[in-house]
């Protein structure tokens, strides 16, 4: 692989060469800036071999380098190991911004343009880019060149798998009535229309579902509102009769995905509203209108809050999750101490039996499934040639979710699989305390997730500890398993929590080449009371999984979290009992009892 990069680059350069362009940046992005990324546009990943969700590679006539967050930060040091790539971890203090390192490594060469594709990067960051370059050495950005398309032998074609339709029954609301919604909201906003090109946006609009990319049931396309028009610019391929039936009876006209620029061009309203952060450059520089509104989209803040029909399919999806899960866990212990088990296989384990569940479509993300120092790595994904044995001693940190027609699941359990030291004991115990302070939290109604970050940390930084992730983030309906705009982080998110928006709660701390420990649940927000200064929410548990007692050091215990967690207990065991086999149910009724100090 260290040769395949060594010879991209050389390929690369050659056409920098010919472009007369100093440098190229790479992004995780793709012309939807969703998360996961179809490998038609994974270019970061074919030009470093570093596969993170998140990175960007930057590459000079004469060197490279690679931007990533805290959640990889080993793994791509691994996974650079032996190319010319430099890590530059970032929100760390020697490291410096992409256009710094930009200025110092261009001064030298002949040319002052350094090359980005505008098709797969954000207006605002383009825009942000163009002003830092012209201060860092008076750098030009050029937009309108995908190198990638003269040297990815063997590109991965752009998706043409079939789209259906999502019920009624799960979707809880007609697309006319969103259609409404939306133009009211954009009204708000005094715009005409928008061009929407986030993909779980669209399938929300639409009450569409696809399978183009990974984890996540969307399906590349766009879709531009106008005030008397909806046009769905789609491959033709991927409609079946019945969809674009159903398309035509709500009055979705379709257009080709490729004349997306043109529809732009045509567009007939007096002004338009774009996400900076959501559209791209190229297709920003398409619109023709008299006025352009910047501001963000509507969608997500109302897609956000979940119907009556959306939480009731939360409520079954989670149910059967859990009826996987106490499966899982009641045969993963014994299966451990017989010896055979490694990390990808306790991960197929668990996926098969969430695959016995009605309306299971797939994962809702690649399975964390990480034992003793692997735990500490935010987000591993074992390998074949990272995959370890699994021992009865020490923890295992294991994040999961699962895709069911009617809902999204995300938990995270760390698990004593046998003899633990004092310091796992006493951090276990520590990231639970957090985990709990915030599920007890009450807030009034549109306080941000920022003002209640605190709880999940509050006890932990009292120790000198801490961790670089958000505590939390909205999850979809049968869609994208993180949601916004809302979510817990210490950074400033203005965001409002409201009534039935769900959100993970998932502290964790990470001692590096020893252990993690995150414990994660999705709750929904849910009405706590009203008094003279208004209305006040709480947190709900949708999650229905044990936790591990074992570790926890009760001592360090509040009482009120050890009610939260005998309560919380109870409830598992009464809704999941049902559903089981006596001696699941014997299992759970173990897992469940009381802890007292």
């Amino acid at each position: 692989m260290k040769e395949e990069i060594s010879n991209r680059l050389s390929a690369l350069r050659e056409v920098m060469r010919r472009e007369n362009l100093a440098a190229f940046i790479f992004p995780s992005t793709d012309p939807h800036h969703g998360e996961y990324v179809p490998d038609h546009w994974k270019g970061r990943e074919w030009i470093s071999g570093f596969n993170g969700s998140a990175g960007t590679a930057v590459v000079t006539m004469n060197s490279a380098a690679l931007w990533t967050d805290s959640r990889y930060f080993i793994a791509a040091e691994e996974q650079l190991k032996g190319t010319e790539y430099q890590l530059m971890k970032l929100k760390m203090p020697d490291t410096p911004t992409i256009p710094k390192w930009l200025g110092r490594e261009v001064m030298s060469m002949s040319s002052t343009e350094i090359g980005i594709d505008g098709m797969v990067n954000s207006v605002s960051f383009v825009e942000d880019l163009i002003k830092d370059m012209r201060q860092n050495g008076g750098i030009t950005v050029r937009t309108n060149f995908d190198p990638l398309a003269q040297i990815w032998d063997n590109r991965p074609t752009i998706p043409e798998n079939k789209v259906e339709i999502q019920p009624i029954e799960y979707a809880g609301e007609s697309v006319q009535s969103k259609i409404q919604r939306v133009r009211k909201a954009l009204r708000e906003q005094h715009a005409d229309g928008m061009l929407v090109s986030s993909l779980d946006d669209i399938a929300w609009m639409l009450n569409l579902r696809g399978s183009d990319v990974h984890c996540t049931p969307l399906f590349v396309s766009y879709l531009l509102i106008s005030t008397t028009k909806v046009t769905l610019f789609i491959n033709p391929k991927k409609l079946t009769s019945e969809v674009s039936a159903y398309l035509k009876e709500n009055g979705i006209d379709v257009d080709d995905y490729d004349h997306v620029q043109k529809g732009l061009q045509d567009y007939f309203e007096y002004n338009i509203l774009i996400d900076p952060d959501e559209l791209n450059y190229t297709l920003s520089k398409a619109i023709k209108t008299k006025e352009i509104i910047r501001g963000k989209s509507p969608i997500p803040a109302l897609k956000a809050i979940k119907n009556e029909a959306e939480i009731a399919g939360f409520r079954k999806a989670m149910l059967k999750d859990g009826i996987a899960l106490v499966k899982f866990l009641k045969w993963l212990k014994p299966a451990v101490e017989e010896g055979g088990q490694t990390e990808i296989s306790i991960d197929e384990k668990l996926t098969s039996l969430r695959a016995e569940q009605p309306l299971f479509r797939g994962l809702s993300f690649d399975t964390i499934a990480g034992y003793e120092a692997h735990g500490a790595i935010v987000h591993y994904e074992a390998t074949p040639e990272t995959d370890i044995p699994l021992e009865s001693k020490g923890l295992l940190l294991l994040d999961s979710g699962a895709q069911y027609q009617d809902g999204t699941t995300d938990i995270t359990r760390t698990i004593a699989l046998g003899e633990l030291t004092d310091e796992q004991r006493h951090i276990y115990t520590l990231v639970l305390k957090g985990h709990i302070q915030l599920e007890l939290c009450k807030f009034p109604a549109g306080a941000s997730g920022t003002q209640m970050d605190i709880l999940a940390r509050m006890d932990m930084w009292r120790e000198g500890f801490n961790y670089l992730h958000g505590t939390g983030h909205g999850v979809g309906q049968y869609l994208n398993v993180h949601e916004g705009p809302h979510q817990f982080r210490m950074e400033w998110m203005p965001a409002p929590f409201v009534k039935n928006m769900t959100v993970t709660d998932e502290p964790g701390i990470y001692l590096a080449g020893r252990f993690g420990v995150r414990h994660e649940n999705l709750l929904l927000i849910v009405p706590y009371m009203e008094t003279e200064f208004g209305e006040f929410l709480q947190f709900e548990p949708l999650t229905l999984c044990p936790f591990d007692t074992t570790p926890i050091v009760v001592e360090m215990m509040k009482d009120e979290e050890i009610q939260w967690l005998n309560d919380y207990h109870q409830m598992v065991f009464e809704k999941l009992s049902p559903y089981l086999q006596d001696d699941e149910v014997e299992w759970l009724r173990e897992a469940t009892k009381p802890i007292t100090k």
